[in-house]
């Protein structure tokens, strides 16, 4: 049995509410695992796995209009760590960036005192992870570093920009949303402002042209001078909007991003369609409309692993539409006639959550995706909620006749990127390209049906956050803690709201405890009459005659029983002002406000008394703490101790004893029996009238006293309310005046504080403290009643933008204080609203997040899960191992291991689960981007060249290796990895992107991109046609027509060749490389033709060339020379580097860059997977590299404290390892024999 222990340190803590308006666009859901949500101008931290707030950061002045969590793409050291960074903005133009985890603030930065219209990290993570680019109204954005808060530089245009997008496949592309258009800025970099005032795009009317012929966003230079003349010609002839109306048609524009799932592609939103454009012709390649009686869009958030989009509407509903697959149903029909097979991008709609009930107050804010796994979404409510989706996948029988015409969703049979072994454990629904298979392209074989299983998506809600309803509220804190309740004690607050619902909340987790429906009306008191019951009073709204419907209810919280504590009484009657309990909690008195006052005994619920008509109205009263129940209670023990002498004495002298005395003392003894509840002690309480003047009054049972009356005070004003505890009482007045009276020394001193009414006053519980809350109309201060000194003080404009509604104390040295932002604060004494530091407070569930650990911590919890070879089985409990460290740190690292799910934790300890996996899954646990990525395209590479190799790989148990060399995980890489993918892929790709194009150009300029296109993937025939449409009017018509002539009389006659080849590079010494590089093109000399543009400094376009014309080897070179250009100190893209190399197989290269880069861990199991595949051989080429990277590996986890890894390591690197073996196992003996073992077996 575990002994309870009661949390007595309540942490600083905030509750809020609804949102505000400009909270709109404040959420976001980093790759940590976290979501971040702004508040009015406090940041709530969520854990979407267990639905609780784990943080809430307060520092800003304003609401908070943005919030951006940092990228994680970097690989994770000691040097830099694992940490919770965020960066938020606020409607005054103050960002603040956090740490999160200790709720500081590592920079402020201000710029304009104008809302930030949009702000993002920069994601090329080589060069520094602190940039932070932001868009300070109207029209300047301006890049900061957001660790030191300096300004790098700050560029102007002459729009509004309303936001702006990163391209995620070139760093050097921004586009920004501005309120005429879209700027597209392709000269971007941290190290200087761009230089010209990007390119700009008009975007003609969606609305202005029927669905099926979508318009272009023409792309018209902006106009200068002369110009202008002849684009209204132009817009004339082109059918382009002039730039007037454009002004008006790009209002309704919603949102600018763009596709991560395919490079060059962007969407825009209105609010009844979505556009994508192929930015390559800046032309609209796809549509997804609502129907007339759908709901408007808000949001969408396109995916990257899948071409699929996530879109939220009107109504709150989250819809996926996922881009339907181009293989036509019938390919032969695909290969006579490819206008017939691809149209426009379509996306079906495959799965929907429930929508929300909207009213004028309730309505969805956002949409939040997990970065990690694209298969969560969050939505923020504008009461607070934020409702958790998961989308689910079931495998669904093949349907024969598919009634919603929709063809099937496959999902692929595989885990972390590899083939599942048979017996093999696999997470359902890990991420959302484990869930639908690669969208096919045509030409490309579809995998063998073995490989994959058709499912149907499900939206299923997982958690549900809520907030507090809207202000006003009445506080009231439980019953302070004392020794006698402290086994049974929990800390409950009390909330009145406006709709008459009283929530009470644990203050220990700051949870909702219950949630009560009492009332009809406003709550506007609560006292609590035990640990676990309360009354409460509501007032409806007066009639003409002033008279209200007042309910008092009494509630029973373990039960949740309610029941109206004055009987029928309470219609049409003055309303009650105020409700006192006495502090033996045996009395309660109401007060009205025209009425005289109502005494009740709270045990039995009956009326004691109802003053006279004549007594006077009362101001204000406090019930005195001091009672005679000790005196009772001996009384009590004195007559027990008599009645047990009378018990003991024999039969005979009994009867001698008067029956009277024993019948008295079983009355006295039967009276105590409730816990020395029935004796009525006598309490008395004070109060004042209209004139100042002090009244005493005595209860005891049923009777009432009147005691001594003290005159009034002249310097005070009409009282509005008494404070007594002890020897000190104190009263506070309407002009702000505070009188201590020491009852003692009959003294009196009254303070004048200047702060205008003082609305209430209460003392701190706990015996012998005498500090003060006081509450104003414009703030509160704590008192000192002892020195008669302010401790604290809060005023709305000076500390706070806030209101304070109501105050109570929680603990002795914490108040609360319920606010007209719609929030509850829980701070120290000193009321400085504090954000507070994570790892200090209690939490009911146990949440996963490595980020909360120490920076060595979380690497140590890493390296335990991806390694443990010293044992033959996998385990996860840390202290198994040989683990040095400090106890607390063990104890954190181990709950995070428990806080896993059982899914997880048995696939990570299923013996199946390959290297490769594991680094796969582990990354994705830790939300590590660099990593996710490295290891998914190192996994793709490894399995295909081995098995290109035809080396035994690891054959599944009861398969014949011929069987097992076909299971690769799948054909190709995803199209999201564009340049990464297999030549094959990319090349169809890229044919069927220009069949696309081609159904959708509308002017000649399309045409002419179209044409080159062609040309330059070798399509010649589809390309002369093409050329030879060019109309007879148009001023290219000519050199169109002898170019079509060239291309098909092109010969490989060495004059002929020889001759192109000159023009061509005469061309491109004169500044027309595109023409140039076609003309190589088309003599098959794309080789040149790559290395010329690769001088040029056009490394994408040639990286494309090589791709989709060269053959493998060539293609090698071309790859290899970028691989050495993005290594280069001005580039510094070394990590995208390794990923060109991994494509090429160039595995030895990569793991020497890796140890180079000094990524010791992935270096060292980047290897070892090498050699598990056999695409590595351990010979004297490799050794070298191969040593020292498993000793570097071994030192990196002997300064982690896992000593048994290390030594491990250490014993696999050979000769380099032995020096390092000789430091772990001095003093302890011999190697141990494991290890030993171990070098045998490779």
């Amino acid at each position: 049995m575990i002994p309870y222990s009661v949390n007595i340190k309540l942490a600083a803590r905030t509750l809020t509410g609804t949102l505000n308006l400009q909270n709109k666009t404040a959420v976001d859901w980093g790759w940590q695992g976290l979501i971040a949500q702004g508040c009015h101008s406090s940041i709530l931290i969520i854990d979407p796995k267990t639905s609780q707030t784990i943080q809430v950061l307060e520092r800003h002045k304003a609401n908070v209009v943005k919030v951006k969590w940092s990228r994680e793409n970097y690989h994770h050291s000691l040097s830099s760590p694992y940490s919770l960074r965020l960066a938020s903005a606020d409607s005054a133009g103050k960002i603040i960036v956090w740490d999160v985890v200790s709720g500081t603030a590592h920079c402020e930065i201000q710029e304009h005192s104008k809302p930030i219209q949009d702000m993002d990290w920069l994601w090329t993570q080589d060069a520094s992870r602190d940039l932070l680019l932001a868009i300070h109204p109207p029209n300047y954005i301006v890049l900061w570093n957001g660790d030191t808060g300096t300004k790098l530089w700050k560029k102007s245009y002459a729009e509004n920009i309303l936001s702006f997008s990163f391209d995620p496949f070139d760093p050097s592309n921004l586009a920004l949303l501005t309120s005429e258009g879209i700027v597209f800025i392709s000269d971007f970099s941290h190290s200087k402002p761009p230089g010209s005032g990007g390119k700009k795009v008009y975007i003609a009317s969606p609305h202005a042209s029927p669905a099926h012929t979508k318009p272009v966003p023409a792309a018209l230079p902006a106009p200068t001078g002369a110009k202008k003349a002849l684009n209204k010609v132009k817009v004339l002839i082109t059918n382009e909007k002039p730039t007037a109306e454009a002004v008006t048609l790009n209002a309704d524009c919603l949102q600018l991003s763009y596709l991560p799932s395919k490079r060059n592609h962007m969407l825009l939103l209105y609010p009844r369609e979505i556009l994508i454009l192929d930015l390559e012709l800046s032309q609209t390649v796809g549509v997804v409309a609502i129907e007339r009686s759908g709901v408007p869009f808000i949001q969408v958030v396109p995916c990257a692993q899948r071409d699929a989009l996530f879109c939220l509407h009107e109504n709150g509903c989250i819809t996926l539409r996922v881009c339907r697959s181009t293989t036509a149903p019938d390919e032969s029909v695909a290969a006579s006639d490819p206008e017939q097979s691809v149209q426009e991008l379509v996306y079906d709609l495959r799965s929907q959550c429930d929508a929300i009930r909207v009213t004028k107050t309730v309505r969805p804010y956002r949409m939040v995706i997990c970065p990690v796994n694209e298969n969560n979404a969050a939505l923020t409510v504008s009461d607070g909620r934020v409702m958790l989706w998961e989308l689910k996948a079931h495998v669904s029988k093949p349907t024969v006749n598919p009634s919603s015409g929709l063809s099937p969703l496959y999902a692929p049979v595989a885990f972390c990127g590899s083939p599942l072994g048979q017996n093999q454990k696999k997470i359902q629904d890990l991420s959302l390209n484990t869930m639908i298979g690669q969208s096919l392209v045509s030409g490309a074989d579809p995998p063998p049906p073995t490989l994959q299983q058709e499912v149907q998506l499900k939206f299923l809600l997982t958690g549900l956050l809520s907030g507090l309803p809207l202000p006003p509220f009445a506080l009231r804190m439980c019953p302070p803690l004392t020794t006698k309740n402290i086994n049974h004690y929990q800390p409950l607050l009390a909330v009145g709201t406006s709709n008459g619902s009283v929530l009470v909340y644990n203050l220990t987790s700051g949870l909702l405890h219950k949630d009560l429906s009492v009332h009809s009306c406003e709550v506007k008191g609560i006292e609590w009459v035990s640990l676990t019951s309360f009354l409460s009073f509501a007032t409806s709204t007066p009639n003409n005659a002033g008279l209200v419907r007042n309910e008092l209810q009494h509630v029973d919280l373990p039960t949740g029983r309610c029941f109206a504590f004055r009987g029928e009484q309470g219609n049409d009657e003055p309303a009650i002002e105020m409700m006192k309990v006495s502090h033996l909690k045996q009395y309660l008195v109401v007060v009205f406000r025209d009425k005289p006052l109502e005494l009740w005994d709270v045990r039995t619920g009956t009326l004691l008394r109802e003053m006279a008509k004549n007594f006077p109205t009362v101001t204000a009263l406090e019930w005195s703490p001091s009672h005679n129940l000790k005196s009772l209670k001996k009384k009590q023990l004195l007559a027990r101790e008599a009645m047990a002498r009378y018990t003991t004495l024999s039969d005979n002298e009994q009867s001698s004893v008067e029956s009277s005395v024993i019948s008295l003392l079983q009355d006295a003894e039967s009276k105590s029996e409730g816990g020395g509840q029935a004796i009525s002690a006598r309490e008395h309480f004070v109060f004042t009238d209209t004139d100042g003047q002090v009244y005493h009054i005595t209860v005891e049972g049923n009777t009432v006293k009147d005691g001594a009356r003290i005159p009034p005070d002249g310097s005070m004003g009409s009282i509005a309310c008494i404070a007594w505890k002890g020897d000190t009482l104190v009263l506070g007045d309407v002009d702000g005046n505070l009188n201590f009276w020491d009852l003692k020394a009959r003294l009196s001193r009254g303070i004048p504080t200047h702060r205008g009414w003082v609305k209430k006053i209460r003392f701190a519980p706990g015996k012998g403290n005498q500090k003060l809350l006081v509450m104003y109309t414009d703030g509160a201060e704590v008192w000192d009643t002892k020195e008669v000194s302010m401790v604290s003080s809060l005023r709305i404009g000076r500390n706070v933008n806030y209101r304070i509604l109501d105050i109570d104390w929680c603990t002795s040295d914490k108040v609360v204080l319920a606010s007209e932002d719609g929030c509850i604060r829980v701070l120290e004494m000193a009321m400085k609203s504090a954000s507070y530091r994570m790892d200090e407070q209690d939490l009911t569930d146990p949440v996963w997040c490595p980020y909360l650990l120490l920076p060595r911590a979380a690497l140590t919890l890493k390296a335990f899960l991806l390694l443990q070879p010293w044992s033959g089985t996998f385990t996860m409990d840390i202290t198994q191992v040989d683990y040095t460290e400090k106890h607390e740190i063990k104890g954190l690292i181990q709950e995070q291991l428990n806080s896993m799910s059982n899914d997880m934790k048995s696939v990570l300890l299923d013996p199946e689960l390959n290297l490769l996996q594991r680094c796969l899954l582990v990354s994705r646990l830790f939300g590590d981007e660099s990593d996710l990525q490295f290891w998914t395209v190192a996994a793709h590479y490894l399995q295909s060249f081995a098995q290109a190799r035809h080396l035994s790989v690891p054959v599944p148990e009861g398969q014949t290796p011929a069987e097992g060399t076909q299971a690769t995980p799948q054909g190709h890489l995803d199209i999201y990895h564009d340049t990464l993918c297999e030549s094959f892929y990319f090349q169809r790709f890229q044919l069927e992107r220009v069949h696309l194009q081609e159904v959708k150009r509308s002017s000649y300029e399309h045409t002419k991109k179209c044409a080159d296109q062609l040309l330059l993937l070798g399509q010649t025939d589809r390309a002369v046609q093409l050329l030879l449409e060019t109309s007879a009017d148009n001023p290219s018509y000519y050199c169109d027509s002898l170019k079509a002539c060239l291309v098909t009389t092109i010969t490989s006659s060495g004059p002929s060749q020889s001759t192109i080849k000159l023009v061509a590079t005469n061309m491109i010494a004169n500044g027309k490389l595109a023409e140039g590089v076609q003309l190589l093109c088309l003599i098959d000399k794309a080789a040149d033709a790559c290395r010329y543009l690769q001088t040029y400094g056009e490394w994408n376009r040639a990286a494309w060339l090589a791709k989709v014309r060269l053959n493998p080897a060539e293609s090698s070179d071309v790859l290899k020379r970028w691989a050495e250009h993005l290594c280069s100190p001005q580039v510094n893209q070394k990590s995208k580097a390794i990923l060109v190399l991994l494509s090429l197989g160039c595995f030895h290269k990569v793991g020497e860059m890796l140890q180079s880069m000094r990524y010791f861990d992935r270096a060292a199991l980047f290897i070892e997977a090498c050699l598990k595949y056999g695409v590595m051989e351990a010979n004297d080429s490799t050794n070298k590299l191969i040593g020292a990277a498993f000793v570097d590996y071994a030192r990196l986890l002997r300064t982690l404290g896992l000593r048994e890894s290390a030594a491990f390591w250490a014993s696999r690197a050979g000769g380099a390892g032995e020096q390092l073996l000789e430091e772990l196992f001095q003093g302890e003996g011999a190697v141990p024999e494991e290890t030993e073992g171990m070098e045998n077996t490779e």
